[in-house]
């Protein structure tokens, strides 16, 4: 399979900072906003600096927490639902996450993503008025999915598309925020080529909250070895490395190119 383009999607989980309170740590709902704000914050500022788009997935707690985030951020990239509240979810979420996300965005939400990567029944999503979702992370990740015998690159199911997170052929190597900050960004490279010369295109995602300092935020290691401003820096390498490999585009421009 030949790509004359291939396509880069840039995404992002915008979202209340609840990764400690799922590890035990009592914070309260506006430390965890004041913390998933100021993430957001940075990252618009990288991504207006490097003049790339991406799609936010947001959840509408966010939206109804930092209006002016949310406006800030469809100036230049597109706003998807992350359901309403992360750290919980019921199937009326999908409809009521969208609705509080066109409002604030004055766009057309067309996208969802489930936290922490859940299935969710595709004809309830497409019932919810959505076009595409992109909870499918097609790896075993121990102790939460074994999404091994899903399709690595976009299929229909019941009427959406569904867009899996990238993950390289073969060997199925991760590819997700995680496996980034952990692997070794040669092994990382070598993996997106492949995955861009297979698929012709790469689907990638990270968080708000990894852009700001976590040495006292009570996360283990693994979820905040590359952080603050070295996240940054990392992150801006990896763009520009990027930037002669493909398109980047957000999630509805690349359909309507008619993928």
């Amino acid at each position: 399979m030949t790509h004359a383009e291939p396509t880069i999607l840039l995404s992002f989980d915008v979202e209340e900072f609840d990764a400690p309170v799922s590890r035990g740590r009592a914070i309260s709902m506006a430390e965890q906003m004041e913390q998933g704000g100021r993430g957001q914050e940075r990252t618009l500022s990288l991504l207006d600096a490097l003049q790339v788009p991406s799609t936010m997935f947001t959840t509408a707690n966010f939206a109804e927490w930092h209006p002016g985030l949310i406006t800030r951020a469809a100036r230049s990239h597109e706003i998807a639902s992350h359901a309403h509240w992360h750290a919980s979810f019921k199937i009326e979420d999908l409809a009521t996450s969208r609705a509080i996300l066109r409002a604030a965005s004055a766009q057309e939400v067309l996208g969802f993503r489930r936290p922490r990567l859940q299935h969710t029944d595709p004809a309830a999503i497409r019932a919810a008025g959505y076009a595409y979702d992109s909870s499918v992370n097609p790896i075993w990740l121990p102790g939460r999915y074994s999404n091994r015998a899903l399709p690595r690159v976009p299929y229909r199911v019941e009427g959406i598309l569904e867009v899996p997170i990238s993950t390289s052929p073969s060997l199925r190597l991760p590819l997700f925020w995680l496996a980034w900050k952990n692997l070794p960004m040669p092994i990382v490279r070598e993996a997106c080529e492949r995955c861009l010369a297979a698929d012709g295109m790469l689907n990638l995602f990270w968080h708000p909250w990894e852009f700001i300092d976590l040495r006292s935020a009570g996360l283990p290691l693994h979820m905040r070895r590359v952080d603050g401003e070295r996240m940054c820096d990392r992150f801006a390498a990896f763009v520009e490395w990027l930037r002669s490999r493909g398109r980047f585009a957000t999630f509805t421009d690349w359909m309507a190119r008619g993928i």
